[in-house]
């Protein structure tokens, strides 16, 4: 499962349960539906553990960031505890912004390179 822009990308390797995102998220509310869509579809088939590899994410905006906490919440109800989210230290708004995720799902392993 993958959609290429010019501008970002969103991937999932199901060989390894992991979420790449990368490029900027500018996008509008309703433009987020098809990543939803891959998200939800990832949170559903259950994975034992999960990687959200963001290291390569750019910019996110407000929509944005709220597509992924409703994924981390996701996860959450579908009782996948066993998730780490992988950031950059290059991105200031990272740090802060990724933070939330764990008071969404208190398990969340998050890292920084």
């Amino acid at each position: 499962m993958e959609i290429i822009r010019d501008d970002y990308q969103v991937q999932f390797n199901s060989d390894n349960n992991t979420v790449l995102c990368s490029g900027s998220f500018r996008l509008t509310g309703s433009e987020y539906g098809p990543i939803m869509e891959i998200l939800n579809t990832v949170a559903d088939e259950q994975p034992e553990f999960l990687i959200m590899d963001l290291t390569a994410l750019k910019f996110l905006n407000s929509s944005g960031i709220n597509t992924l906490c409703k994924f981390v919440m996701r996860l959450r109800k579908n009782n996948i505890s066993t998730v780490k989210v992988v950031g950059s230290n290059e991105f200031a708004w990272q740090k802060k912004s990724l933070a939330n995720f764990k008071k969404l799902l208190p398990s969340l392993e998050l890292e920084f390179e």
